[in-house]
């Protein structure tokens, strides 16, 4: 299995419109926190997201929160 890479070790904080959108779940791409296809290879793919309305999220930096795309605080928690 492969491991994904901690990009941060705090949530990206970002204003979006509405729409669907692809995190980067490994980590891996030059477009963080947005997926760019680097996954090719692993065992891991990006975890699609939709948005209702405009709005601000905080997406997940360490790859550890238990609410993947969303951050839930286990930056804070460390391990």
């Amino acid at each position: 299995m492969t491991d994904p890479i901690a990009t941060q070790n705090h949530p990206y904080a970002l204003e979006l419109e509405a729409g669907d959108y692809w995190y980067c779940a490994c980590g891996r791409s030059a477009q963080q926190p947005f997926c760019d296809g680097s996954h090719q290879g692993t065992d891991l793919s990006p975890i699609k997201f939709t948005l209702a309305e405009k709005g601000r999220v905080w997406l997940c930096g360490c790859r550890r929160s238990a609410q993947l795309p969303h951050c839930d605080g286990s930056h804070k928690r460390g391990g």
